[in-house]
């Protein structure tokens, strides 16, 4: 099998690892980085459960190659917080109840982080059109969307 060495930036942090030509970013991240809040669920693309920011744009990371990353920077729930100090955003989401079984949240707050980074103060319509690549079963988007737009009046 034929490897790469993937250089790029994770979380602010230089990386370096050793992959697949095949490996897409989720595989890295999960697998060989050990980044699990970056959860994987359907692997196509259309659930959002994978949801990272690549250079500040949400991308579904079962859909990117990970030698896509090479020399980029990517983002993952686990860059959110500052140690054990939540982020605004990840608060606001457990003030609104915008957390139930937890599968999606990674990918939500990542959608959410990469639109209020790129516009602060988004529409309710912004805002679900953003998180509209983030499947939720549980929350009926709501809190979700509440969440979000309390954050954008912060």
């Amino acid at each position: 099998m034929t490897t790469f060495t993937l250089h790029f930036w994770l979380n602010n942090q230089p990386e370096s690892v050793e992959i697949p030509l095949t490996a897409t970013l989720l595989d890295v991240l999960r697998d060989e980085l050990h980044m699990t809040g970056t959860k994987r669920g359907c692997g196509i693309g259309e659930c959002g459960a994978c949801t990272v920011l690549l250079n500040g744009q949400a991308v579904n990371s079962c859909t990117v190659l990970a030698l896509q990353a090479q020399g980029q920077k990517v983002e993952t729930v686990e860059g959110l917080a500052k140690g054990e100090e939540l982020s605004s955003l990840q608060q606001s989401f457990i003030e609104e109840h915008a957390v139930q079984c937890g599968f999606c949240t990674s990918g939500m707050l990542m959608s959410a982080t990469g639109l209020l980074r790129q516009n602060p103060h988004p529409s309710e319509k912004e805002i679900r059109t953003a998180i509209s690549g983030n499947l939720c079963r549980c929350t009926g988007y709501m809190p979700i969307i509440k969440a979000i737009e309390k954050e954008s009046k912060r």
